[in-house]
């Protein structure tokens, strides 16, 4: 019988068996790895270096595009390297670290999201007390709110997950760490701890969640009352790429979690879990930057900056 103390090393699921097709997870990866850097990256640079889009709602957006890029940095050079060197193995204190760092910017950015929705929620149903109520310090405390309980939430799961003897083994059936699939690996009753700081993580992540969907039914309702169309319009382009990363990033997470036991395979497993870890991180730049105008305007303000600066 091995326990935690015996092991010094994972072994993590491999997208496939032969070289060809190891090779081709490695590109596949590498070109969403870069999709994901540029994308974010823009935004991060757009926000950061144009004036006007100095404002709560792009203060929140560049927290989000930093969390974005953390969480797929902490999964996919791993996977890329190891389908590349031809190897499943990750050391005991990294396979730790990635599952803490995971945990920590997943949890932050989906209370990251929430705050959003608060934002969003203020700025079209009270719009006279946006500047009072969202003003600069009140953004970074929430801002700061975020990342520290995400922090606390990755913290306490790591130390629950990584107290556990493992009793059954080294091999983790996923491309990364994760935790259910760390628990597997433990001794019959010894992950009861952790199932219950997950049965409250849940609780607090559907407080969250409801949260969020009061403050679209208000969004709404607020934004049918308008007269003008042209307003209704400029309302709605506001909300919609939110709400598209919130129902992306809630639906893939839930379906990973929630998915009936007699549906669980390796190969769905594998993909549910890119679905819920890789593609929002990818996917959320091109949501924010192609009905925002602001947006659009300021990346070609920078790329017509750097254009002439070369000339």
């Amino acid at each position: 019988m091995s326990n935690s103390s015996s092991i010094t090393q994972f072994l993590l699921l491999a997208f496939a068996d032969t070289r060809e097709l190891q090779l081709l997870h490695f590109w596949l990866f590498v070109g969403i790895y870069l999709a994901a850097l540029l994308g974010n990256g823009l935004i991060i640079t757009a926000i950061a270096c144009d004036q006007h889009l100095h404002t709560p709602m792009y203060f929140f957006l560049l927290n989000l595009s930093l969390l974005d890029l953390g969480s797929i940095s902490t999964i996919l050079p791993k996977s890329m390297a190891n389908s590349l060197w031809d190897t499943r193995a990750i050391s005991y204190m990294g396979c730790a670290a990635q599952l803490f760092l995971f945990v920590f910017l997943m949890s932050a950015e989906f209370h990251l999201l929430t705050i959003m929705a608060y934002d969003r929620y203020i700025a079209i149903c009270k719009p006279l007390h946006y500047g009072t109520l969202l003003g600069s310090r009140a953004c970074v405390h929430m801002a700061a709110a975020a990342w520290a309980s995400g922090f606390l939430y990755a913290l306490l799961h790591t130390a629950s997950t990584f107290s556990l003897p493992f009793c059954k083994g080294n091999a983790v059936d996923q491309f990364f760490c994760e935790i259910p699939k760390i628990l597997k690996l433990s001794c019959s009753n010894a992950y009861l701890k952790e199932v219950g700081l997950i049965v409250v993580s849940a609780y607090l992540f559907f407080t969250c969640f409801v949260f969020t969907v009061l403050s679209y039914v208000q969004i709404f309702r607020a934004v049918l009352r308008i007269h003008s169309e042209q307003g209704r319009h400029k309302a709605f382009s506001t909300c919609l790429p939110h709400l598209a990363v919130v129902s992306l990033f809630i639906s893939t997470a839930s379906f990973a979690c929630l998915k009936p036991l007699s549906m669980s395979s390796p190969s769905l497993d594998l993909v549910v879990s890119v679905l819920y870890s890789v593609v929002p991180p990818a996917v959320n730049p091109l949501i924010y930057s192609m009905r925002n105008k602001d947006l659009k305007d300021a990346l070609w303000k920078l790329f017509r900056y750097r254009l002439f600066q070369q000339q």
